[in-house]
């Protein structure tokens, strides 16, 4: 990349410098704490030797789980990528009658669990089972990971390109698929890695729908069966899919990116009119938000007036929302905290350490919750006495631990959006670090932090195997207690809890989309 395609005020890696011994000490301790739960797979796969490992990865029943996991991670990727790319073409390039409102109600899917919708659609017919049941809800429920960053994507996308395109006598179609889709390749494959990433880790959904896959094999050998040498072989199967998914995003991604330049950043790119296609078009945005949006929280306010005053009894939902926030928000703030220094190291200091220190820490993404909830109390009770066993802290770090590469990000985008100049005038009027860091970068890379906290926040709320294994005795979150009377089936009263999780996650969902949409204003200005 040359200097001339990096817009002015945005910071690039100080290769020249070295970074400070404590910050890389302590974002070298932040990456051996995230790393932690691959130490566990590593120590238990070992205590049952090479040979008992290698004959449990390679049994027929490995097979299986793999191709029931391989299959829908491609399926499932491939259509989030297709309505995630087309919804976000049509709200950002078209005159879409009321794309305003569109461009929220195609989000709000986002903020629903997926073990949520599984629940929804489960609940009201018995042919949403299996893989078509999988590949139904987990494409509505995740497509919106998609759709967000492609849409940032074309809102920033240069429009000189399209431009010359058509001048040239390329047509809507052709303009689309060898323009405007190399222009959000990066986008669409980072969408799509989100994807797998998460299909890779959900438990709760495939559990109601009866879809067999990784995740749900380990919760049972490690729950049902308590044979933790067949669970941590396929965890380790699985953080090896995983590492593959995010070794293919970076190579897929090497050939660059495509920005706007600097005399043409300002400019409005036109809209381009539907005409006929309106009515099939506004059709199948009704049909998507119906089905993503309107069948989860329809099949809750039925089951609930269907429970009647049954419902609630007995439940506090007010406690277990207390919980919840409680948790899920110490959870976002200590992942907040944690991932400053490192985004500070990879973005002031881009040396290949600091780099490589960075890229570590989101091999955590690969490993269910389960995973990381069994580590903490492996390390617990092996080295520290039991210390924090069974406590709220223990939840509340594993929580900070299985959603800090979603802070990451968003800290990081912060940090690189924030003018290292301003920060070098503050030291050139002998501010010392500290003092510049809380005057100058604190408020610059303020609002990152918040839309980080949100995103793990709203992670937190809708987590639940970590859950269901780390929360104190005696005490019940939102998401616990939904699953125990669902799987009781009890669905009148598993349904409050999910409308109240619905509710609560709304709420940073909101701040999310509004932080994501500023986001290609803020860079156009900076221009």
């Amino acid at each position: 990349m040359t200097a001339s395609t990096v817009a002015p005020g945005l910071a690039l890696p100080v290769r020249g410098r070295q970074p400070p011994r404590v910050l890389f000490a302590i974002s070298a301790v932040v990456a051996a704490i995230l790393l932690a739960p691959l130490v566990f797979l590593l120590v238990e796969a070992q205590g049952a030797g090479v040979s008992t490992i290698a004959h449990l990865v390679w049994r027929s029943l490995t097979a299986t789980l793999l191709w029931n996991t391989v299959r829908l991670t491609v399926v499932v990727s491939v259509l989030c990528a297709v309505i995630g790319t087309l919804a976000a073409w049509c709200v950002e390039r078209t005159d879409l009658p009321g794309r305003h409102v569109w461009a929220v109600l195609v989000v709000v899917p986002f903020a629903i669990p997926d073990f949520v919708v599984s629940f929804g659609w489960a609940s009201l017919s018995t042919w949403v089972q299996g893989f078509r049941g999988a590949v139904l809800v987990m494409t509505l429920a995740v497509y919106p990971l998609v759709y967000l960053p492609v849409a940032a994507s074309l809102r920033s996308a240069d429009p000189a390109q399209e431009e010359v395109a058509r001048s040239l006598g390329f047509g809507r179609v052709r303009t689309f698929l060898r323009v405007t889709l190399p222009q959000a390749r990066a986008a669409i494959l980072g969408g799509c890695v989100l994807v797998a990433l998460v299909i890779l880790a959900e438990y709760g959904a495939f559990e109601i729908l009866g879809y067999q896959t990784f995740t749900t094999e380990i919760f049972t050998e490690f729950q049902v069966s308590f044979n933790v040498p067949t669970a941590s072989a396929l965890s380790l199967v699985l953080v090896v899919f995983g590492a593959l998914v995010l070794a293919g995003d970076l190579f897929a991604r090497g050939r660059g990116r495509v920005v706007r330049t600097a005399s043409l950043a300002q400019r409005v790119i036109p809209r381009q009119r539907l005409g006929r296609a309106t009515p099939p078009v506004l059709a199948a945005f009704v049909a998507l938000v119906g089905l993503a949006l309107g069948v989860p929280v329809g099949s809750a306010v039925y089951w609930m007036f269907e429970g009647g005053a049954h419902a609630l009894a007995g439940v506090s939902i007010l406690d277990a929302g207390w919980h919840t926030a409680f948790y899920s928000g110490s959870a976002a703030a200590l992942a907040t905290v944690a991932a400053l220094p490192v985004a500070l190291l990879a973005v002031r200091h881009g040396r290949r350490p600091a780099l490589l220190l960075e890229r570590s820490t989101f091999v955590v993404l690969a490993m269910p919750g389960l995973v990381i909830a069994l580590a903490l109390s492996y390390f617990s009770e092996r080295y520290a006495d039991g210390f924090a066993s069974g406590s709220a802290s223990m939840l509340i770090v594993a929580y900070a631990i299985l959603f800090f590469p979603l802070a990451l990000v968003g800290v990081r985008a912060s940090v690189a959006h924030a003018s290292v100049r301003l920060e070098e005038t503050g030291r050139s009027l002998g501010q010392s670090r500290v003092t510049v860091f809380r005057r100058v970068t604190f408020p610059l890379v303020g609002p990152g932090l918040a839309a980080a906290f949100c995103l793990v926040f709203l992670a937190a709320v809708t987590e639940l195997t970590a859950t269901l294994l780390l929360v104190p005795t005696g005490v019940q979150t939102l998401a616990t207690q939904f699953w125990s009377y669902q799987q009781n089936l009890s669905y009148g009263q598993a349904a409050p809890f999910a409308l109240v999780i619905i509710a609560i996650a709304a709420v940073p969902s909101y701040v999310l989309g509004r932080y994501f949409d500023r986001l290609p204003a803020r860079a156009t200005r900076s221009t």
